[in-house]
């Protein structure tokens, strides 16, 4: 499976590194493609551009702040989860979006 996404906390100094090394590790060990944007107050790191959004399965927002350029997802599954989960069970946040988005595809 094929993700993107972009973490992101208030500082983005610590949340949102963890979060970001998490599920793309977590992703590498299921065999998914996961790239994750890092947002923070000096800019993006690693961004997301919207052809790699556009050949994505789905998009994880891992954050309760608001996310910038969020119009290159637009048409893509979106799922917003708690920063904290993604750091503690990144690879249970994985299974269980990718199962969510898998469920509406065969409705």
């Amino acid at each position: 499976m094929k993700v993107v996404g972009v973490s992101a906390c208030p500082a983005g100094l610590a949340h949102t590194p963890m979060a970001a090394k998490a599920l793309m590790k977590a992703g590498e060990k299921m065999g998914w493609d996961v790239k994750m944007e890092q947002q923070s107050a000096i800019g993006a790191i690693n961004a997301v551009t919207k052809e790699e959004a556009q050949a994505a399965d789905f998009v994880l927002i891992a954050s309760d702040q608001k996310i910038n350029h969020m119009e290159r997802f637009e048409g893509k599954p979106t799922i917003r989860v708690d920063i904290n989960m993604c750091i503690k069970a990144p690879a249970a946040v994985l299974k269980k979006c990718g199962a969510a988005v898998e469920a509406k595809r065969q409705k």
